[in-house]
């Protein structure tokens, strides 16, 4: 077994980092000591940044995106188109499409994906609020925005099959999104194109 080279406290930082994603024993190891060797530029202010993001971070009732308010920053934006409504499975979605810049519309977050392995099932997701959403007189279009993944299109199909009832045009990304691909970690570019390219579901 490997003898620890620093205090509880520097392993405790460690072994929490390591715990992020993408970030494992050793680069969690180097993320603490570049902390703790840049203290007053790094360490102090980011100690302080977690401290105020965990006393002020709120989950949107509108949507269920991550902010500071609610409803959230997206959702007082006056200048978003309210006919779209962009349905996201993660707020990773929401953010890495934000990042592309290829939607300006409304979103909403469903917590997930349909999953009966994993025992998650449509109570377990923001559905309800949804489908509630889609009824508003405003809305035209829900574009489903999910991952290319077994469960992100067994979760397209039952939402196509919810929204059947709601008067709106119910579209899916196309091309760009390569199967079992994730929004988080596709480029602008392929972004964009699959947003322009969506097409109706049952098409």
């Amino acid at each position: 077994m490997a003898r620890a080279a620093a205090g509880p406290e520097i392993e405790r930082l460690i072994q929490l980092l390591a715990r992020l994603p993408g970030l494992g024993p050793r680069s969690a190891r180097r993320a603490a000591l570049h902390l703790v060797k840049k203290k007053e530029q790094l360490l102090d202010p980011l100690a302080a940044a977690l401290a105020e993001t965990r006393d002020t971070i709120l989950t949107c009732d509108v949507c269920g995106n991550i902010d500071t308010q609610s409803p959230c920053t997206l959702c007082r934006d006056q200048s978003r188109d309210p006919s779209l409504i962009c349905v996201v499975e993660e707020v990773g979605d929401l953010w890495a499409l934000e990042r592309a810049a290829v939607v300006n519309g409304r979103y909403h977050v469903l917590g997930g994906t349909l999953s009966p392995l994993d025992g998650v099932g449509p109570d377990d997701l923001n559905i309800p609020k949804l489908v509630e959403r889609a009824r508003a007189d405003e809305v035209t279009e829900v574009l489903l925005a999910l991952n290319a993944t077994v469960e992100g299109q067994s979760t397209a199909h039952y939402l196509t099959d919810q929204l059947a009832g709601c008067n709106v045009s119910v579209s899916r990304l196309a091309q760009g999104v390569p199967i079992g691909g994730e929004l988080d970690y596709l480029d602008e570019g392929t972004l964009a194109a699959a947003v322009k390219a969506r097409k109706a579901m049952g098409g």
